[in-house]
C-alpha cells in the first residue's frame, strides 16, 4: 500500500514538473585559466574584482520566465511579450589577463546582453540569491567581444581582455514551462491522483 502510494505521489510530481536550461560546459581555448561552472549560487558575490581568477565563469539566473513586455538586448534583437526565457550569466574577472573560449548551454541562444542599459533592464532575471556588485560597471571594455557560435546556436564565444573591474554579460537561452507535453502530462497527472485515491480507500478498507 506504502509503496504504491509512493508511485502515485510521483507521478505527480513527474506530470507538473518544470525543466531548466542550463549551462552545459565550457573550454578556455587560449590565455591562462579554465572553465567553471559555479552551481550552487547561494551567498554568492560578483563584480568588484571580487573573483579576481583567470578562469572563465558561468553560472544560470531565472529559469522559464514568461516576459510580460518586450525585452531589449544587444545580440540577437527585441525578444517579443510572451516569449519563455532563461536567463544565464557569464563573466570573466583576472587580476589582468586575455581569454578566448566558449561556454555551451543545452538550449538555443536566443540573444546576449552586453551594454549597461540592457543589463540593467534585465536585472529582473537575475538570480536573487547573487550579490551583483558594481552594476554600473557592467558590460564589455572596448576591444572585447561575444557571440554566438554560427554553427552551433547553443554556444557562446567570448574574447576579450580585462583587469578591473572585469566583464559581464547576461545569455537569454530559450525556456520551457512544461517537461510532458499535452495530452501526455494530463493523463500521468491523472493516473497518479488514481493511484493515491485507491490507496486511500485500501486502508479504510
Amino acid at each position: 500500500m506504502k509503496k504504491l502510494l509512493a508511485i502515485g505521489v510521483f507521478a505527480v510530481v513527474a506530470a507538473t514538473h518544470s525543466v531548466s536550461a542550463a549551462v552545459v560546459d565550457g573550454l578556455v581555448t587560449s590565455g591562462a585559466g579554465s572553465f567553471e561552472e559555479i552551481v550552487d549560487t547561494t551567498g554568492l558575490t560578483v563584480g568588484q574584482n571580487n573573483q579576481q581568477s583567470d578562469n572563465l565563469f558561468a553560472f544560470n539566473e531565472a529559469q522559464n520566465v514568461k516576459l510580460t513586455s518586450d525585452l531589449s538586448t544587444d545580440m540577437g534583437g527585441s525578444i517579443s511579450a510572451g516569449t519563455v526565457v532563461s536567463s544565464h550569466y557569464v563573466f570573466f574577472d583576472p587580476v589582468r589577463g586575455f581569454q578566448e573560449g566558449f561556454v555551451d548551454f543545452d538550449s538555443p541562444i536566443l540573444a546576449v546582453i552586453t551594454s549597461l542599459g540592457a543589463l540593467t533592464l534585465s536585472d529582473f532575471l537575475g538570480d536573487p540569491e547573487v550579490t551583483y556588485l558594481s552594476p554600473a560597471l557592467r558590460g564589455l571594455e572596448s576591444g572585447d567581444s561575444v557571440g554566438i557560435d554560427p554553427g552551433i546556436g547553443t554556444r557562446l564565444l567570448v574574447d576579450w581582455f580585462a583587469s578591473s573591474p572585469g566583464d559581464y554579460v547576461r545569455v537569454i537561452t530559450e525556456g520551457e514551462l512544461a517537461v510532458v507535453p499535452v495530452p501526455a502530462s494530463g493523463l500521468l497527472l491523472l493516473g497518479g491522483l488514481g493511484m493515491i485515491v485507491v490507496a486511500r480507500r485500501r486502508r479504510k478498507v
